[in-house]
C-alpha cells in the first residue's frame, strides 16, 4: 500500500466551498467507512460521489492514498494523493519555520526608590545587553513601609532607565503602579536593513570634436 504523494494542493474549490487540507491527523485508506464520499482525483479533478470502497479501489489504481480532507462536509470530500509525501513536505516546512522563529523572552530588572547610581548602572548594562539580544524588558521599582507615600522617586527612575534605553528600545507604556511594585516593559527596536548606497550616475558621452564644429 502506497503511503507517499505528490505536492497538495492548500484549497479545493467544489460549489462554492472552500475545503482546507488540515496539518492534524487524516482517515486514510481503509480508515475511511463512509457510506459516500465526494472524490477529488489527484490533480484536483472532481470525479463525483461514490461508495468510499470504489474511491478507494480508484486510488489503489492509481498506487496513490485515499484521504479525507474535509470530514464534515455532507457528504465527506476524500483526495487521492501520496499522503505519506505530504505529511514529509509538512513536517519539513514546519521544522524549517520553528527554525526561523525568535522566542522573546520577558527578562526582569527589580530595584528598589533608594538604589545607589552604581547598582542602577549594573542593572541599566544588564538591561541593555537583555534588549540587544532581542528580549523584552521589565522593569520594576518596589516600594516599602513608607516609601510608598514617595512613588514619584520610583517614577523618575524608571523613565531615567527607559531614556538611557532609547537607542535601543522603545517604551511601551508610562510607570503604572500595581500594589507596591511599579513597572514599565521595553521592548527591542526592530533592526531596519541598511540602505544601499545609489548607484553613481554615469556621465553622459561627449560627441567628437569635429562633429561638435559641423
Amino acid at each position: 500500500m502506497c503511503l507517499c504523494a505528490d505536492a497538495v494542493l492548500p484549497c479545493i474549490f467544489l460549489f462554492s466551498e472552500v475545503f482546507e487540507i488540515a496539518n492534524d491527523t487524516h482517515q486514510v485508506n481503509e480508515e475511511i467507512l463512509d457510506s459516500e464520499v465526494r472524490l477529488i482525483s489527484e490533480d484536483g479533478e472532481q470525479l463525483g460521489i461514490m461508495s468510499s470502497a470504489e474511491a478507494l479501489r480508484i486510488a489503489e489504481e492509481h498506487e496513490m492514498d485515499l484521504v479525507k480532507i474535509a470530514p464534515n462536509s455532507n457528504p465527506p470530500v476524500c483526495r487521492i494523493m501520496d499522503y505519506g509525501k505530504f505529511r514529509f513536505e509538512q513536517t519539513k516546512k514546519e521544522k524549517e519555520a520553528k527554525k526561523n522563529q525568535h522566542v522573546i523572552d520577558i527578562k526582569e530588572i527589580r530595584m528598589g526608590p533608594s538604589i545607589g547610581e552604581n547598582d542602577f548602572n549594573t542593572k541599566l548594562k544588564n538591561g541593555m545587553k537583555f534588549l540587544n539580544d532581542g528580549d523584552r524588558l521589565k522593569v520594576s521599582v518596589r516600594f516599602r513601609g513608607r516609601e510608598m507615600a514617595h512613588t514619584e522617586i520610583g517614577e523618575a527612575l524608571l523613565k531615567d532607565f527607559a531614556e538611557k534605553c532609547a537607542e535601543v528600545a522603545v517604551l511601551d507604556k508610562a510607570p503604572k503602579l500595581e500594589g507596591r511594585n511599579m513597572t514599565i516593559f521595553l521592548s527591542p527596536k526592530p533592526v531596519t536593513p541598511p540602505k544601499k548606497p545609489a548607484k553613481p550616475k554615469q556621465p553622459k558621452p561627449q560627441a567628437p570634436a569635429d562633429e561638435v564644429a559641423e
